[in-house]
């Protein structure tokens, strides 16, 4: 037994051809022993390789380049915390000759990442959640290039046909994206758990990276968003406050903000799972919230969305149609044609919905308004107007309150029909007169006279101010003419 122990103590070094030449099995241990040094050798250059790239995030024990197919199940996690911690480094990629062989490192490993985590790997541990969310930390949260901001501030509304600008780092972040979105949405990840790291800090800064001007991004980001909100329920309010708050910002302060479209996206899906009756909160979101989002000049960019948004609280509610009615007649443009159309086209939408005590309500300002965009002279708001007598559903809500509506409208429509430059509103004006004439013959012939009554009581009054007019200018003219000077000269009347 002492012999075993000596013969494994250190001995003196030997030449080698002395060793082997005296004993060949000491020679083949040599040759095996080296053979192992070879291997630890390379690893340690593949690990000091690893560790001259990223210094800081090589876990000692597990040697991060190898593949998950080549440890054992027990200690893929350590290889995922491992693997993680490498792509913990944030590349220049303004200039695509830099650190070349780095980034394919990089973008390598988080493409195994997402193989990884889309392969239903066991439950995530608390460090493998913690260094997962640090990683997408490092690599998503920045600051956006100062003078893009400054650009945004300045713009006018026109920009928004100008071309996105894409962001140069894009071939990683996609994948960091991707991994986030199946990281959030695996069965590996328990709520409970995760919602410690994923938290409100977490959130505010996926919120931030919506005014990327990256269209790509915002549409990452609207999925990883929503899918966190669907995730972890105990943030929902908070989620819905963060999104609230750069609406509020948006429309109060800045109207500069990229990712408008994509969270009323995101709160199209959210309104369409609310249970009813409606909370108060979610009533409040609608007045404070989406209504006042009509008024920003740059509404063509979201409108599509924001109006599905507020079509699906009336569809929920019917008596809320009367509250947004009332908040697109605040908001109205008055200078802007474009904007008009659009607010004609959500005005039909809402009146298919409405309830008739909700309309009776409503309907005297909402009809002064259709009278003004009746008498547009941009024929495009006057032509939209006039569609609203195509809707059967708009036709019966008149029909019922006709002897109410019928007085407010058909002045419009004969100055129309007498005035109007354009022929397309011309004959529709025609034909909207017809159909009020099928309607109620007699309440149309009273409102004719009465036009013509008006009209006449108009243009005595206007013949009696030129009259006016006219004796002033003679009662003038007779006046001696003032000294020049500074005498002062006294006028009799």
């Amino acid at each position: 037994m002492w012999k075993q122990i000596l013969n494994k103590l250190p001995r003196k070094s030997q030449k080698p051809d002395q060793d082997s030449s005296s004993n060949p099995s000491l020679g083949a241990n040599v040759s095996s022993q080296a053979s192992s040094q070879a291997n630890e050798a390379n690893t340690a250059a593949k690990r000091a390789s690893a560790a001259a790239i990223f210094p800081s995030n090589v876990i000692a024990g597990i040697e991060p380049l190898l593949a998950f197919k080549d440890v054992s199940s027990s200690e893929k996690m350590i290889l995922f915390i491992s693997k993680v911690s490498l792509c913990c480094v944030a590349f220049d990629f303004t200039d695509p000759a830099k650190s070349v062989q780095e980034k394919e490192i990089k973008r390598a490993t988080l493409l195994e990442l997402v193989d990884f985590v889309s392969q239903n790997p066991p439950k995530f541990s608390e460090p493998a959640i913690l260094a997962s969310c640090k990683m997408c930390s490092i690599n998503l949260f920045r600051a956006f290039p100062p003078n893009r901001r400054l650009s945004n501030k300045s713009s006018s509304e026109n920009d928004n046909d100008d071309e996105p600008t894409f962001e140069p780092a894009w071939s990683h972040l996609q994948i960091v994206y991707d991994f986030l979105l199946k990281f959030v949405t695996s069965t590996s990840l328990e709520a409970k758990a995760g919602k410690k790291y994923i938290n409100h800090s977490f959130i505010l800064k996926i919120i931030e990276l919506f005014d990327s001007e990256d269209p790509r991004e915002r549409d990452c980001l609207k999925a990883v968003l929503h899918r966190i909100y669907g995730k972890f329920m105990a943030h929902r309010p908070f989620l819905r406050k963060g999104m609230s708050n750069v609406f509020y910002r948006f429309v109060f302060e800045t109207e500069k903000h990229n990712g408008i479209a994509e969270f009323l996206e995101i709160f199209g899906s959210v309104i369409t799972g609310y249970a009813l009756p409606l909370k108060e909160e979610h009533k409040i979101f609608l007045c404070r919230a989406l209504i006042p989002l009509h008024k920003p000049k740059s509404l063509g960019v979201y409108f599509q969305q924001l109006s599905y948004c507020v079509i699906q609280f009336i569809e929920k509610e019917p008596v809320l149609a009367c509250s947004v009615i009332e908040g697109l007649l605040r908001y109205w443009p008055i200078t802007n044609s474009q904007k008009e159309v659009m607010f004609l086209g959500e005005l039909e939408e809402i009146l298919e919905l409405i309830n008739m005590a909700e309309f009776q309500k409503i309907m005297i300002p909402l009809f002064w308004r259709i009278r003004n965009c009746i008498n547009s002279y941009h024929f495009q708001v006057a032509e939209r107007a006039l569609f609203l007598w195509n809707n059967d559903r708009i036709i019966n809500l008149i029909t019922h309150n006709r002897h109410i509506i019928l007085p407010i409208i058909f002045p419009a429509l004969e100055s129309n029909a007498k005035n109007h430059w354009n022929h397309a509103v011309l004959n529709l004006t025609l034909n909207v007169k017809k159909m009020l004439v099928e309607m109620d013959d007699a309440l149309v012939l009273s409102c004719s006279f009465n036009c013509q009554e008006a009209q006449d009581t108009s243009n005595l009054a206007i013949e009696r101010r030129k009259e006016i007019w006219d004796r002033l200018e003679n009662t003038a003219s007779l006046q001696p003419m003032p000294m020049i000077g500074n005498t002062a000269v006294l006028v009799t009347h």
